[in-house]
């Protein structure tokens, strides 16, 4: 009788129960942490239709799909009708399309589960491996983009991660970089993922891969020098094009929103980040520790994905956290008490454009002080904001308007009552831990 091999296939990997409850505590606090940003769990299938995955990861992406064959008698055929899902991006996009009727607008989710890759198995890379996701459909405000931010860098302060920096970049920049460089369409995919490689390989490196590419001379000139000389050159060849200008403005109000909230915490600029997934549109960012390899969590802005299923275009972002890796940097004991999941307890409203950091700021205070809340995304209509904050069965709402911030105080409205009351801005967060155990 033939010995089996009882190895796990190639890239794969069993977990002893003492690993898995590792990992459990640890999906119970990121659990945690996206509910108290009032995101809803949802959930696809480990499956999708091979025409559900093509045409929206590139032609590097759709090389590491791994299809399943039809069955049966049609196996012959050597044709695959399904797959196994590479990311969870591209499942929401077809779930929100077919459920987007009976959705919450905007839809809050996060969804934590397996995905598959047919990559070349190595050193902290797998073919099957766990992401955390969140993502905001139907809403355009980049305030949705900080939110995904502050909800995974959260997430890194509850595993007492720290000294880690928010790499930022919007594929409208990168647009412009082709443009303003006068890339050939059919050279501009090969650019970009050559530019991505500068923090690995650095600028010799990437200039050496360029030329392999076959540049024209004149465009290859112009990389060569703006890549040693690493000064103002290139921002300013963006700033010459209309969609570069519009891909910096992103950047530098996603900065003005993040900074003032994430104090302490580095967030730069980083022009060659490009992100292997095409359907990214707009800002995108890599979040990573200090003196670590590899980003610990990513994401990006996708406007048009959805449309490919709905034939409407429906603004998105989203984010991603890579557990394999978290796991590998933090320690988590076996007798952690598990913590419990908390359901939403405050919804912030936002009076206006210039009050969006103002309630960032004030979520952020809440949220380190355990109490749960979602931000509104839309800004005036007040009326509107106190529905949506019924319809996601929040307790309390909070008003801070121009009134209130000169008179330093915010309004607190309990929906289950009614009742209505104003406080001190410095009292806000004892007076709803107050108000919620009385609840």
């Amino acid at each position: 009788m033939k010995k089996s091999n009882l190895l796990p296939p190639t890239g794969m990997r069993d977990f002893l129960p003492q690993e898995v409850k590792r990992r459990e505590r640890a999906l119970n606090i990121i659990r945690e942490v996206f509910e108290s940003f009032g995101f809803l769990p949802m959930d696809t299938p480990a499956l999708e239709r091979t025409e559900i995955l093509m045409g929206k990861y590139g032609s590097e992406g759709e090389k590491l799909i791994f299809r399943i064959l039809k069955r049966g008698e049609q196996a012959i055929s050597g044709e695959s009708d399904l797959a196994l899902r590479y990311d969870l991006t591209v499942p929401l996009a077809r779930f929100f399309a077919r459920y987007q009727n009976e959705l919450p607008r905007p839809f809050r989710r996060y969804q934590i589960g397996p995905v598959w890759r047919a990559d070349r198995p190595g050193k902290g890379r797998f073919r099957e491996f766990y992401q955390c996701d969140i993502d905001i459909v139907n809403s355009p405000s980049l305030l949705a983009d900080a939110d995904i931010i502050l909800a995974l860098v959260k997430i890194l302060s509850r595993f007492n991660l720290s000294n880690f920096v928010i790499l930022l970049n919007s594929r409208k920049v990168l647009a412009g970089i082709i443009e303003a460089y006068g890339v050939p369409k059919s050279l501009q995919e090969a650019t970009l993922i050559n530019l991505d490689k500068i923090d690995k390989i650095g600028t010799e490196g990437v200039i050496c891969e360029l030329k392999k590419i076959d540049l024209p001379p004149s465009i290859m000139s112009q990389f060569e020098c703006d890549l040693r000389q690493a000064g103002n050159d290139l921002e300013n060849k963006i700033r010459e094009n209309a969609i570069g200008r519009e891909g910096l403005r992103e950047i530098e109000e996603l900065t003005s929103l993040l900074t003032p909230v994430l104090k302490g915490c580095e967030v730069k600029f980083s022009p060659f980040l490009v992100r292997g997934l095409n359907y990214y549109t707009g800002p995108i960012f890599e979040i990573y520790l200090k003196g670590r390899d590899g980003a610990i969590a990513s994401g990006g802005r996708y406007d048009n994905l959805i449309e490919m299923f709905t034939e409407k275009r429906i603004p998105a972002c989203g984010g991603s956290l890579g557990i394999d890796r978290l796991m590998s940097m933090v320690e988590i004991s076996d007798d952690q008490e598990e913590q419990p999941i908390s359901s939403l307890q405050v919804f912030a409203t936002l009076w206006d454009g210039n009050f969006r950091t103002d309630v960032l700021d004030i979520a952020e205070e809440l949220r380190n002080s355990g109490i749960s809340v979602e931000i509104s995304l839309e800004e005036g209509k007040i009326g509107n904001q106190i529905r949506l904050a019924l319809k996601r069965g929040a307790r309390f709402c909070l008003f801070y308007g121009p009134d209130e911030k000169s008179k330093n105080e915010i309004t607190i409205k309990d929906l289950q009552r009614g009742e209505q009351l104003t406080v001190k801005r410095n009292e806000l967060t004892q007076k709803l831990k107050s108000l919620i155990q009385k609840r």
